[in-house]
C-alpha cells in the first residue's frame, strides 16, 4: 500500500505530527483564546508535514473537530481516539482522515490484529502505539504501519508527566520490525529532546501538548532545527 502519511512524514524537512487538541488529560485547556483555524494555519507555516486530531472526548475533542480541521489543510490527518470496530475506521475515512491511531495497551492482541489488517483494507495507515516490548512483537504487517513508542501511560489515563526512556529503550525493537517510520509520541516538550530523538534513530516525532503551551509554535520549530543542525555537526565532526 501506498501510505500519503507516511510518504508526507519521511519526505518532509520537519519530521513532526503536530497535534491539535483542545486540553490536557486534566482538563488544562491548550487553545486559549486560539481558534481551530489559526492553529493550522501556524503549523501550516512552519511546515508541519501531517497533523493529528484528537477527537476523543477525554481531551475534550469532537468528531466536528476532524471535520472542520480536513476542511482547512490538504496535509494528511491522523485522526486520534479510541479505535475499537471498523465503523469509526469507515467514518474517519470518509471525514477525510489518512491515518488512525490504535493503541496495542487497550485492545486484546486478537482485536489488535484484526483492526490493523481492517484500517489497512479501507486504505488508511496504521498508527500503532506502543509502550513495551510485548506490545511490538504483537505489530502486524509493520512494513504498512507507523510504529510509534507511546512515552505516556493510557492506564493512568495520560496524567503523568511521561517518561522518554520509553522511546529509547523501545527504538531498537520497533526499528526491527521494519516499520518505514518508527516515531516517539507524547511527553516531547523540549526541542532539544526532540532533536536527539530523531538523531537517535526515530523518523518522527508526534507533538500537541508542547507545541500547544510553547510560547510560539515558530520559536519552538526554530529551536528544534537549531539543535538538530548542532548534533548533525557533531556526528560529523
Amino acid at each position: 500500500m501506498s501510505s500519503r502519511f507516511i510518504k508526507s512524514l519521511l519526505g518532509s524537512r520537519l519530521p513532526i505530527i503536530m497535534e491539535v487538541k483542545r486540553q490536557d488529560a486534566d482538563g488544562g485547556q491548550l487553545m486559549g483564546e486560539r481558534t481551530v483555524a489559526e492553529i493550522v494555519a501556524a503549523y501550516t507555516e512552519v511546515g508541519a508535514p501531517c497533523i493529528s486530531v484528537v477527537t476523543g472526548k477525554w481531551f475534550g475533542g469532537t468528531q466536528d473537530m476532524l471535520d472542520e480541521v480536513a476542511g482547512l489543510t490538504d496535509k494528511p490527518i491522523l485522526q486520534k481516539d479510541f479505535i475499537t470496530r471498523e465503523r469509526q475506521i469507515v467514518k474517519a475515512k470518509d471525514t477525510g482522515a489518512s491515518a488512525v491511531l490504535l493503541t496495542a495497551r487497550i485492545l486484546p492482541k486478537s482485536t489488535f490484529q484484526n483492526l490493523i489488517e481492517t484500517t489497512l483494507a479501507h486504505g488508511l495507515t496504521p498508527f500503532v502505539e506502543v509502550a513495551e516490548p510485548e506490545e511490538v512483537e504483537s505489530v502486524i504487517r509493520p512494513e504498512e504501519c507507523i510504529v510509534a513508542a507511546n512515552n505516556k501511560d493510557i492506564r493512568t489515563q495520560e496524567r503523568e508527566a511521561g517518561d522518554l526512556d520509553v522511546s529509547r529503550s523501545l527504538l531498537q525493537a520497533i526499528i526491527a520490525t521494519g516499520t518505514p517510520c518508527p516515531v516517539s509520541a507524547s511527553a516531547i516538550t523540549d526541542p532539544k529532546i526532540g532533536a536527539e530523538l530523531i538523531a537517535a534513530g526515530f523518523k518522527g516525532l508526534l507533538i500537541g501538548t508542547g507545541l500547544l503551551a510553547a510560547d510560539s509554535v515558530h520559536g519552538w520549530v526554530e529551536e528544534f532545527e537549531r539543535h538538530r543542525a548542532a548534533l548533525g555537526q557533531a556526528s560529523v565532526s
